[in-house]
């Protein structure tokens, strides 16, 4: 009986299986072309992405990368201005390499040192564009970007803006030189605010977590 009974769940089964495969024939045999042109257009698309990263995305990359050589010397030798507009040798600026190489990686950092530049400059609302439009990426981390970020906007005035992005930080990723820096910085601004607490919670961060760091050495008289 009960052989009978599996032997007629294995021919149930054996049926589910060729009817799902006739359909599936059917179904492909109906819709042939639709199906062709699915693939073909996923295969062009495929192509097409490889064809603009390796002929034209990546010679613009190359072109960029030689461009900025001499506005990051300039810009290594605090000469801010040059570095933005015209740093000499028949090179372009920073200014100029964001607009001719958009979408690169290097116009991409040279919107992080126009950022600096322009801090440098005085000119805040333009750090404040260019530091917010860097993507974070290589060597420049998240701090860097969010704690001068935070300078452009104490510069300018903002106090709100400038404590937002001073904990942005203090407190991203685990940088024993950046994080305690600004984790100082952060409450400084929290002490010039009147608020005690939050103050002295930054300044005891640097203790607990970074007590090797050079802001660690005299800090406890910041604490109240």
């Amino acid at each position: 009986m009960a052989k009978s009974r599996r032997k007629q769940q294995e021919e149930e089964t054996l049926i589910d299986l060729v009817e799902t495969k006739q359909s599936m024939e059917d179904f492909m045999e109906k819709n042939q072309m639709l199906i062709v042109g699915i693939v073909a257009a996923l295969l062009l698309s495929i192509g097409g992405f490889i064809a603009y990263k390796m002929l034209y995305q990546a010679p613009r990359e190359s072109s960029a990368q030689e461009q900025i050589f001499q506005a990051e010397i300039q810009f290594q030798r605090d000469s801010f201005a040059l570095a933005l507009s015209n740093p000499g040798g028949g090179y372009e600026g920073l200014l100029d390499i964001i607009d001719n190489y958009s979408g690169t990686q290097t116009a991409n950092l040279a919107k992080y040192y126009a950022g600096i530049s322009y801090l440098n400059l005085g000119s805040y609302a333009d750090a404040i564009k260019y530091l917010s439009d860097y993507k974070e990426s290589g060597n420049v981390t998240p701090s860097m970007k969010y704690g001068t970020l935070a300078d452009a906007y104490a510069e300018s005035g903002d106090m709100d803006k400038a404590l937002s992005n001073y904990k942005k930080a203090a407190y991203t990723g685990d940088n024993n030189v950046l994080n305690p820096y600004y984790l100082k910085k952060l409450g400084m601004l929290y002490k010039r605010n009147g608020d005690s607490k939050n103050a002295n919670k930054a300044f005891q961060d640097i203790l607990d977590k970074y007590s090797k760091s050079s802001e660690a050495t005299d800090i406890e008289k910041f604490i109240s």
